[in-house]
């Protein structure tokens, strides 16, 4: 359906990994954005009533026979069209213009000489550096079409029907390593799309507090797990917010949260107009994980007791609405609204049929993570809850090696602690940092008494995205006060070393 709220920039997908970050992009601009599959009809197109669409990359040579491509209608709807990578080459192929395979191909950061007068580069530094990834290349333009952008090797780096509101460039500009590709992305939003900027978390939450109430109603009550992390926080507060003290909220202590995190989530969410229940089942967990190491075992192990705690106390509030801390990109994944299915999330797909509630509501579904977490601060959440660290859903369960115990969790949950307070207080630049208690022990001696104490890893990363990451190149002196600290301070830890290996090979968590 047309967007009657904000004006919509469509992102049309065509198997590029990057179509999240330019939807994302889109937004930092204040603009409103949807992703869609490349094969969405144009009927479908027309009903949206885009302000501009964007043609994601993708992996395939648009000359095969089984490429997937743009309806040739979609460009002649008067709506303005940039064409990025993939979407660049299909444009030309699909508007009459030839894609070649290229003789020298272009991977990494890339000089772009702009050799043509166009808006797009309008206050961008040229030549501008740009990150190219393609095999294939446009070898004849369609008919009116100009270049406007070359590189040592591709003659066409970027063009455009300027008439027909096209453009299309060959490199990435939504990445960091584009310099001045936001702005690029902004001169086709606000120069050729005439974009007005409506879009802000503001709006969003006073549009959604007004939908949540529809489909409440007047007596309605809504019933949602808690787990601490950043989007059921969020979906908590936006709730309490539309719905005063109509909401209850089940946390469930697993028993493998970090330090201090049950109480903190207390605290913090007791005082607010909802009830908050706090289910203590730390040792149902315990007792269940006893005699288990593999780590596939223990994520199922916890998330099936995790599910039959959440039911059992939930059924005491059949007829209440269900909220879920679902965001987009998990819609996105899980293939819903015709996208392409990556992998299933389990909140997402709506109630089953026999269900006992109400309905559902998911107050974050159109939100990026980064708009979920500015949601948060204007709600009033603590910064602490809001840029939370990504915690996997069994907690301390698979950063504890081998098998579960309460000791090896009560060593982890400290040492974890001091390693995360002390890098925060040092202001180093990582995205995520936590300790693992390993399996093995090592000798020591401390004073005149050997010790037999545990190994324990420390893990810190940078990354954008958590697809892929480096290990942060933490100072000597950090690691240095860290590992005195936990050895002092932590029982049971002999030796404390640290993770210096990236994704890939390796994964972020251990397990």
């Amino acid at each position: 359906m047309k967007n009657t709220i904000h004006q919509t920039i469509l992102v049309l997908d065509f198997g590029g990994q990057y179509k999240e970050l330019i939807a994302r992009t889109v937004r930092e601009n204040r603009v409103h954005s949807v992703i869609l599959p490349g094969s969405t009809p144009v009927e479908k197109v027309r009903e949206l009533a885009p302000i501009g669409i964007i043609l994601t990359g993708g992996p395939h040579s648009v000359y095969e026979e089984d490429a997937p491509r743009a309806d040739k209608a979609l460009f002649e709807l008067g709506i303005p069209v940039l064409g990025i990578c993939y979407g660049m080459q299909m444009m030309s192929y699909v508007l009459g213009g030839k894609v070649s395979s290229c003789e020298v191909s272009e991977y990494g950061t890339t000089r772009v000489d702009v050799v043509g007068d166009s808006v797009l580069f309008d206050g961008v530094k040229t030549p501008l550096s740009a990150l190219m990834s393609h095999t294939d290349y446009v070898s004849q333009l369609p008919q009116g079409f100009t270049v406007t952008a070359v590189t040592a090797v591709c003659p066409v780096a970027a063009a455009e029907n300027a008439d027909r509101g096209l453009y299309a460039v060959q490199f990435h500009p939504e990445v960091e390593r584009t310099r001045g590709g936001k702005r690029i992305i902004r001169n086709f939003l606000y120069k050729v799309c005439k974009a007005k900027g409506d879009y802000t978390i503001d709006a969003y939450i006073e549009n959604e507090i007004r939908r949540i109430r529809d489909t409440v109603g007047e007596d309605g009550r809504v019933l949602l797990g808690l787990s601490g992390g950043v989007d059921s926080a969020v979906a908590a507060a936006l709730l309490a917010e539309a719905l005063p003290n109509r909401l209850t909220c089940i946390f469930v202590d697993h028993g493998m949260m970090r330090k201090n995190e049950g109480e903190e989530i207390a605290k913090e969410f007791g005082g607010k107009s909802l009830d908050l229940v706090c289910v203590d089942a730390c040792r149902r967990f315990l007792d269940s994980l006893k005699g288990v190491t593999d780590p596939e075992t223990k994520r199922k192990i916890i998330g099936e007791e995790f599910v039959r705690v959440f039911e059992k106390e939930s059924a005491k509030y059949a007829g209440n609405f269900l909220a879920q801390g679902t965001i987009y990109p998990d819609v996105i994944e899980s293939g819903a609204n015709n996208s392409a299915n990556i992998k299933s999330h389990h909140n997402v797909g709506g109630l089953p049929a026999d269900t006992k509630f109400a309905g559902i509501v998911e107050p974050l579904r159109g939100l990026f993570k980064d708009e979920v977490r500015k949601l948060g601060r204007k709600l009033g959440l603590s910064r602490q809850r809001v840029e939370r660290q990504p915690f996997p859903g069994p907690g301390l369960g698979v950063r504890v090696i081998g098998e579960v115990t309460a000791e090896k969790l009560d060593i982890l949950r400290d040492a974890d602690a001091i390693f995360r307070e002390e890098t925060e207080k040092s202001r180093v630049r990582a995205d995520q940092y936590f300790a693992v208690l390993t399996s093995s022990r090592s000798v020591g001696v401390v004073g005149d008494f050997r010790t037999y104490g545990y190994v324990l890893a420390l893990r810190a990363v940078r990354t954008s995205d958590f697809m892929t990451c480096e290990y942060a190149r933490l100072p000597y002196s950090l690691l240095d006060r860290v590992s005195k600290r936990i050895v002092n301070e932590v029982p049971g830890v002999g030796r404390v070393v640290y993770d210096v290996t990236g994704k890939p090979p390796a994964t972020i968590e251990w397990e």
